[in-house]
Protein backbone atom coordinates (compact mmCIF):
# COMPACT_ATOMS: atom_id res chain seq x y z
CA UNK A 1 0.00 0.00 0.00
CA UNK A 2 2.83 2.42 0.87
CA UNK A 3 4.58 1.59 -2.39
CA UNK A 4 1.44 2.40 -4.41
CA UNK A 5 1.02 5.68 -2.53
CA UNK A 6 4.66 6.59 -3.20
CA UNK A 7 4.32 5.84 -6.92
CA UNK A 8 1.12 7.89 -7.18
CA UNK A 9 2.77 10.79 -5.34
CA UNK A 10 5.71 10.80 -7.73
CA UNK A 11 3.38 10.71 -10.73
CA UNK A 12 1.35 13.59 -9.33
CA UNK A 13 4.48 15.68 -8.77
CA UNK A 14 5.81 15.10 -12.28
CA UNK A 15 2.40 15.75 -13.82
CA UNK A 16 2.03 18.94 -11.76
CA UNK A 17 5.45 20.16 -12.88
CA UNK A 18 4.59 19.46 -16.51
CA UNK A 19 1.30 21.32 -16.21
CA UNK A 20 2.97 24.28 -14.49
CA UNK A 21 5.51 24.50 -17.30
CA UNK A 22 2.87 24.22 -20.01
CA UNK A 23 3.18 22.66 -23.41
CA UNK A 24 5.98 23.96 -25.56
CA UNK A 25 5.11 25.35 -28.97
CA UNK A 26 7.21 26.14 -32.02
CA UNK A 27 7.78 29.86 -32.44
CA UNK A 28 9.75 31.97 -34.86
CA UNK A 29 11.45 35.20 -33.82
CA UNK A 30 13.54 38.09 -35.13
CA UNK A 31 15.78 39.69 -32.52
CA UNK A 32 15.03 43.44 -32.41
CA UNK A 33 17.64 44.44 -29.83
CA UNK A 34 20.37 42.64 -27.92
CA UNK A 35 20.75 43.94 -24.36
CA UNK A 36 23.80 43.32 -22.18
CA UNK A 37 21.76 40.84 -20.15
CA UNK A 38 21.07 38.13 -22.71
CA UNK A 39 18.64 36.32 -20.43
CA UNK A 40 15.85 38.64 -21.66
CA UNK A 41 16.11 39.44 -25.37
CA UNK A 42 13.47 41.62 -27.08
CA UNK A 43 12.13 40.10 -30.30
CA UNK A 44 9.27 40.14 -32.77
CA UNK A 45 7.68 36.71 -32.33
CA UNK A 46 5.29 34.64 -34.44
CA UNK A 47 3.33 32.24 -32.25
CA UNK A 48 -0.09 30.81 -32.93
CA UNK A 49 -0.46 32.81 -36.13
CA UNK A 50 0.02 36.19 -34.42
CA UNK A 51 3.07 38.45 -34.52
CA UNK A 52 3.82 40.23 -31.24
CA UNK A 53 6.68 42.09 -29.60
CA UNK A 54 7.80 40.15 -26.55
CA UNK A 55 10.85 38.89 -24.65
CA UNK A 56 12.76 35.67 -25.17
CA UNK A 57 13.63 34.35 -21.71
CA UNK A 58 16.70 32.12 -21.85
CA UNK A 59 17.47 29.56 -19.12
CA UNK A 60 21.05 28.83 -18.02
CA UNK A 61 21.42 25.95 -20.53
CA UNK A 62 20.85 28.35 -23.43
CA UNK A 63 22.83 31.23 -21.90
CA UNK A 64 25.93 29.03 -21.80
CA UNK A 65 25.62 28.18 -25.51
CA UNK A 66 28.31 29.93 -27.63
CA UNK A 67 25.74 30.72 -30.35
CA UNK A 68 23.53 32.57 -27.85
CA UNK A 69 26.53 34.54 -26.57
CA UNK A 70 27.17 35.84 -30.11
CA UNK A 71 23.51 36.72 -30.72
CA UNK A 72 23.05 39.95 -32.70
CA UNK A 73 20.23 42.21 -33.73
CA UNK A 74 18.26 40.86 -36.73
CA UNK A 75 19.12 37.21 -36.08
CA UNK A 76 16.29 34.89 -37.07
CA UNK A 77 15.38 32.11 -34.66
CA UNK A 78 13.23 29.00 -34.54
CA UNK A 79 12.53 27.89 -30.99
CA UNK A 80 10.48 25.68 -28.75
CA UNK A 81 9.07 27.78 -25.95
CA UNK A 82 6.13 28.22 -23.68
CA UNK A 83 4.28 31.45 -23.00
CA UNK A 84 4.73 33.05 -19.57
CA UNK A 85 3.48 36.41 -18.29
CA UNK A 86 6.99 37.87 -18.80
CA UNK A 87 7.57 36.55 -22.32
CA UNK A 88 8.47 33.23 -23.96
CA UNK A 89 10.59 30.84 -21.87
CA UNK A 90 12.90 28.98 -24.27
CA UNK A 91 13.27 25.21 -24.17
CA UNK A 92 15.46 25.00 -27.30
CA UNK A 93 16.52 27.44 -29.99
CA UNK A 94 18.09 27.34 -33.46
CA UNK A 95 19.42 30.20 -35.57
CA UNK A 96 17.93 30.02 -39.06
CA UNK A 97 18.34 31.96 -42.30
CA UNK A 98 15.76 34.73 -42.63
CA UNK A 99 14.51 33.07 -45.82
CA UNK A 100 13.37 30.14 -43.67
CA UNK A 101 11.08 32.36 -41.60
CA UNK A 102 7.33 32.32 -42.22
CA UNK A 103 6.12 35.10 -44.54
CA UNK A 104 4.74 37.08 -41.58
CA UNK A 105 8.30 37.67 -40.29
CA UNK A 106 10.31 37.91 -43.53
CA UNK A 107 9.44 41.59 -43.95
CA UNK A 108 10.42 42.26 -40.33
CA UNK A 109 13.79 40.58 -40.87
CA UNK A 110 14.37 42.48 -44.13
CA UNK A 111 13.54 45.85 -42.56
CA UNK A 112 15.79 45.06 -39.62
CA UNK A 113 18.73 44.22 -41.90
CA UNK A 114 18.25 47.45 -43.89
CA UNK A 115 18.19 49.50 -40.67
CA UNK A 116 21.29 47.70 -39.43
CA UNK A 117 23.10 48.36 -42.72
CA UNK A 118 22.23 52.05 -42.61
CA UNK A 119 23.52 52.29 -39.04
CA UNK A 120 26.79 50.55 -39.89
CA UNK A 121 27.44 52.20 -43.31
CA UNK A 122 28.47 55.62 -41.93
CA UNK A 123 31.03 53.91 -39.71
CA UNK A 124 32.75 52.32 -42.73
CA UNK A 125 34.05 55.65 -44.11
Amino acid sequence: MTRAFLILSILALTTGAALAQGDTANIFAVVTKVPRDRSQVPARILAGGQVTDSLLLAPDEILSNPIWRTLEMCHSLKAEAWKTPGGYRLASVKVVDSGMLPMELQGVAGDCLIRKALDIAPLAD
